[in-house]
């Protein structure tokens, strides 16, 4: 890739072994509003090396699931398409002395961590490969044993300058050295992943704080390849309203279930963008808003709170912001006056339809106070009609009846929309119009 090395580039890196949930998304949020920031480049970069797992659908919804969002990339790739990148890394590796092959399999290595323990030692890969003979190493392979691949890791103190956590420092002797490549030859995570973050000149890795461990002998790979190592940034995993793991719900907190459930789509990235930050959780209608608001400093040290709840509550403030889309709301038969009137009792964009029928109907009336509503009828003003019509005819109504308050306004909301509570009616009154109006004040079906 010819990417310019001075250009801040962030990246995104889902498997497509599932569904994109609120964790994932987060992540992708926090890299895309950075990237907006420092006007830096937002890769997408699909980790498909997992290919029992992998699959075209979870792929394809990882792109329908980000672009719902908002969150648009510059660039994008997929694992597969760059093993022979993946292999000149290991070789380059290998040739520095860095990778050794091994043989031992699952259940023996189980035996040495089992033995290091009962040793009250830490059950780290104990480097026994690298005793063995070459005839040992060619016995093995005679009995049809194929190595797995291990990188060497200094057992040095690895140090860096975290953007959220701050400093730093792993001792990787404390650490098994890591498996790069199976026995089978296939790739595991860690190679290719760093070798795309060389490739793509990658300046930030931001992801959460269950990778600061890898992000250790991530390092020692970067510098075994030649390379500077990106900045880092580990934020906190999100934890239910309960300070519970979310592993157990991420099934009802995909994006999918999300959007399937009504939930606007700049909700999710402002409430994923605020929470377990200093700032306030408020609606928010850009991503670019976002963006100008975000800063590493504001991410808190303690587990970020997930509360579907104030999601919901989010949205409906969410709603309650929004323009007129024509687009989206003419197909539903709202017309921007309607939209202004029901806007401020919306939940969900889906009670949009349902408030609009008080106005298009049919709308059964309850009259709860006939004689009321025989008055209020009798004293409906012609048309045209604004929002001064409703107080004036209200106040004509009550100076004729005597009704003032609950005992007033509740039975003519009753009588025109059929129910007890709903959008102000000085704006819903004009769009219902005289004809509408005065049947339901009869108590007909209009």
């Amino acid at each position: 890739m010819n990417v310019p090395s001075n250009k801040i580039t962030v990246r995104f890196a889902p498997s497509p072994t599932g569904l994109l949930h609120v964790g994932n998304a987060r992540t992708a949020i926090v890299n895309a509003l950075f990237a907006r920031k420092m006007g830096g480049r937002f890769l997408l970069r699909i980790d498909d090396t997992d290919a029992a797992r992998s699959t075209k659908a979870f792929e394809e919804g990882i792109f329908r699931d980000l672009e719902w969002l908002g969150v648009k990339h510059d660039l994008s790739d997929r694992q597969m398409n760059r093993l022979k990148v993946y292999s000149t890394a290991f070789y380059q590796l290998q040739a520095a002395g860095r990778m050794y092959p091994c043989f031992e399999n699952e259940a023996e290595l189980e035996r040495q961590r089992s033995l290091a323990r009962a040793m009250k030692k830490p059950p780290i890969y104990d480097r026994s490969a690298l005793k063995l003979t070459d005839a040992q190493r060619t016995q093995y392979e005679s009995e049809g044993r194929a190595p797995h691949w291990r990188f060497k890791l200094s057992r040095q103190k690895v140090r860096w300058n975290d953007l959220i956590r701050g400093p730093v420092e792993i001792d990787t002797a404390t650490m098994s050295d890591p498996v790069l490549v199976r026995e089978d030859g296939a790739f595991l995570y860690t190679l290719p992943s760093v070798a795309d973050d060389v490739d793509f000149a990658i300046s930030h890795i931001i992801r959460g704080e269950d990778h600061v461990t890898n992000t250790a002998a991530q390092i020692e790979i970067f510098e075994a390849l030649g390379a500077k190592p990106p900045q880092f940034a580990h934020h906190p995993l999100l934890v239910g309203s309960g300070g519970e793991a979310l592993s157990k719900r991420l099934g009802s907190l995909s994006l999918e279930s999300l959007r399937q459930d009504g939930i606007e789509p700049m909700a999710v990235a402002a409430y994923l963008a605020k929470i377990g930050t200093s700032d306030a959780i408020e609606p928010r209608l850009t991503l670019d808003e976002l963006a100008r608001e975000f800063d590493f400093a504001k991410i808190g040290r303690a587990p970020a709170h997930f509360d579907s709840e104030e999601l919901n509550m989010l949205n409906a403030r969410t709603l309650h912001l929004l323009p007129y889309d024509a687009a989206r709301l003419q197909p539903l038969g709202i017309s921007e006056s309607l939209w202004q009137a029901i806007r401020p009792n919306l939940s969900r964009i889906g009670d949009a339809a349902i408030l609009a029928q008080l106005v298009t109907g049919p709308v059964t009336p309850v009259i709860e106070d006939a004689g009321l509503a025989a008055k209020a009828a009798a004293l409906l003003p012609p048309e045209p009609w604004d929002e001064t019509t409703w107080g004036a005819w209200t106040a004509a109504v009550a100076a004729q009846t005597g009704a003032k308050g609950r005992g007033l306004f509740h039975p003519l909301r009753l009588a025109l929309t059929g129910r007890g509570d709903g959008p102000e009616l000085k704006k819903l009154l004009p769009l219902i119009g005289r004809t509408k109006a005065l049947a339901r004040l009869e108590g007909k079906t209009a």
